[in-house]
């Protein structure tokens, strides 16, 4: 009997620098998936609603990215609790009837990044940053950290929306403004969900003994202060790992197949970003 072909792509806007179909194509081919293909394709949220509406049964899954994580709520069928927890869907599923299930995969890809670099638990942490990878950030650390996480903020109207999403999510937010984020690389592990340049004026304050960096950001690569970080002996996690994580779930979900070929992923990865 041959194969079904089968469909999934990539969205948002822009979308030209993704790496997510080097990714996936690299699962596919991996898994033996001939007839599976992964394109990209520029939608903004306005476009969004009609391109949903125009997919037929060949269609098994979706990846978002800015800005339609949380545009696609109202569209979809169903949404999964970790999505809801902050009200972000960077993964859609089609079911055989055609019934779109959202789900986030950024938190528990995370996670476990953060477990592949053996952080498992922390009593502390500090997010630089207030945006929505920071409320992806505090989602994750309410699964690792027992005790305060400090948000290094450039507004009260970031700060409060922090806490807010702290009391959501259950985890213990304080807030400070971003003149004083080099006391963040004191703590055990600090993740920077900020734009890239923005932490390069903190690489001069990595402390002697640093413990953790996870740093969002892929490209270019390393940053500054990940650069130094790795000069003093931390750990650094990098945007890089993150993004494969997260794409190792989306493609066990969309496929039904498990596990996902991670180490091939990643390999993939690192070409392509080295071949840019």
């Amino acid at each position: 009997m041959a194969d079904v072909r089968r469909r999934a792509a990539v969205l948002g806007s822009p979308i030209a620098h993704s790496l997510s179909p080097v990714l996936h194509r690299a699962a596919y081919e991996r898994l033996g998936l001939r007839d599976w293909s992964y394109e990209r394709f520029e939608v903004d949220e306005a476009g969004l609603p009609g391109f949903l509406e125009g997919l037929d049964g060949e269609w098994a899954g979706l990846s978002l990215t800015m800005p339609l994580k949380r545009a696609v709520l109202p569209l979809l069928d169903e949404i999964t609790d970790t999505a809801a927890s902050v009200e972000a869907v960077n993964t859609v599923v089609f079911g055989e009837d055609g019934r779109t299930v959202g789900d986030n995969t950024d938190i528990p890809g995370m996670i476990e990044a953060l477990r592949e670099h053996g952080v498992e638990q922390v009593e502390t942490a500090a997010i630089l940053g207030a945006g929505a990878t920071a409320s992806s950030a505090l989602a994750a650390l309410s699964r690792l950290c027992t005790g305060e996480v400090v948000a290094y903020v450039r507004s009260e109207a970031r700060a409060l929306e922090m806490k807010q999403w702290g009391e959501r999510l259950d985890v213990e937010v304080r807030t400070a403004p971003w003149s004083e984020a080099a006391a963040a690389l004191e703590l055990p592990l600090v993740i920077a969900t900020t734009p890239a340049g923005t932490t390069d004026e903190l690489a001069q304050s990595v402390p002697e003994k640093p413990g953790t960096l996870f740093d969002v950001l892929y490209e270019p690569w390393p940053t500054e202060l990940a650069a130094r970080w790795s000069m003093f002996g931390g750990a650094v996690v990098s945007g890089l790992d993150l993004l494969v994580h997260q794409a190792v779930l989306q493609v066990e979900q969309m496929t039904g197949r498990s596990p996902a070929p991670l180490g091939a992923m990643r390999k993939a990865g690192e070409r392509a970003l080295t071949d840019r």
